[in-house]
């Protein structure tokens, strides 16, 4: 992801700048190779929210080997990673014909831990990740 300053389209009208971050929307249901193990991009979802939009994307991750205390053993568990709110949806393609899209990170930590419960009432998840 790439970081640059844009002015800000929602609410405070003041001017003022704010960090935007370029998100590759990887192919869904597609294994993604990884230290360890994989992991799999399962939904893309666009959730209304205090009058913006945000987005996450849920998915599998698969540890192949972790180790501790002499004893190996895989694991897996589902999650959830919030790249933020969305600026300009899928408005390019990288250089490997993957969508990009321009993305607001949350900042504030009461607003991710809203949008935490929002999620983890809605998907069987068991992490909740803000990029």
């Amino acid at each position: 992801m790439r970081e640059k300053a844009v002015p800000e389209l929602s609410p405070p009208a003041e001017e003022r700048k704010v960090t935007t971050l370029e998100y590759t929307h990887l192919p869904l249901g597609e294994d993604v190779i990884a230290f360890a193990g994989y992991y799999t991009p399962e939904k893309e979802v666009r959730l209304p929210f205090h009058g913006r939009e945000i987005m996450y994307v849920t998915g599998h991750i698969v540890i192949e080997a972790t180790c501790h205390e002499g004893t190996c053993a895989t694991c897996n568990y589902w999650y959830v990673i919030v790249p933020g709110y969305i600026v300009r949806w899928q408005y390019r393609k990288n250089e490997g014909g993957l969508p990009v899209s321009e993305m607001e990170p949350v900042a504030n930590r009461e607003t991710q831990k809203e949008i935490e419960q929002i999620v983890l009432d809605s998907e069987a998840v068991s992490r909740v990740e803000f990029r």
